[in-house]
């Protein structure tokens, strides 16, 4: 791929996924978020989040799969949009629905088991929106780095979590999104298993004496 054609792609996505966003501030400032502005606001972000996260799990299956290996480049830009979607939704709820109040939310937490996994999934996000920069990533090393994002794996078990105990009667959608999670974490379980396994290093035999 082109350097021309992959900057537009990285201009691509960084301007699509902030689409979202967008529009909904637009309607929120046009008063266009139904009867319930805040929940709706608190919904959708939160629904943003984790269709991020999926998008960014999705990137190395089908980086594999296709052998098209430039849209690794988009693995970061869409788990930072994660992060901010998510960062976005608490806050959302911690200031309009709870006015700001640390003990307020801290007890409707405490009351609603849902949001503490929800807060879960959010602060393992935290060291890995911190630790994205290409001098990050040199800094901790390839394998330590790798390892460390594996609690993308997490916040998405979480966010699926939390958003299937919110839900109260119609349970189809977050059941959808476990299905998708479940096809994710399952070709990485099947793709580890059938890796060429290292041979262990082979031992010296000791010489016998004459």
């Amino acid at each position: 791929m082109k350097d021309s054609d992959l900057r537009f792609a990285k201009l691509l996505v960084l301007v699509n996924a902030a689409v979202p966003a967008t529009l909904l501030g637009w309607d929120a400032w046009q008063h266009r978020l139904g009867a319930n502005p805040v929940n709706f606001a608190i919904l959708t972000t939160g629904m943003l989040a984790l269709i991020f996260l999926l998008l960014t799990l999705l990137v190395t299956p089908l980086r594999k799969i296709t052998g098209l290996n430039w849209l690794i480049f988009s693995r970061r830009t869409l788990g930072l949009y994660a992060f901010f979607y998510a960062s976005l939704h608490f806050l959302i709820f911690f200031s309009l629905d709870r006015g700001c109040s640390v003990s307020g939310t801290f007890f409707e937490m405490v009351k609603r088991k849902y949001l503490m996994v929800g807060i879960t999934g959010l602060l393992v996000m935290v060291p890995l929106a911190v630790t994205s920069t290409n001098a990050m990533i040199k800094r901790l090393g390839g394998k330590r780095w790798r390892a460390l994002h594996r609690l993308a794996y997490v916040a998405a078990i979480a966010g699926v979590i939390h958003y299937y105990m919110q839900v109260k009667a119609d349970v189809r959608q977050p059941l959808a999104f476990a299905a998708v999670l479940a096809v994710l974490l399952g070709y990485r379980l099947v793709d580890y298993w059938h890796r060429p396994k290292s041979a262990p290093p082979a031992t010296a035999k000791p010489k016998v004496a004459a």
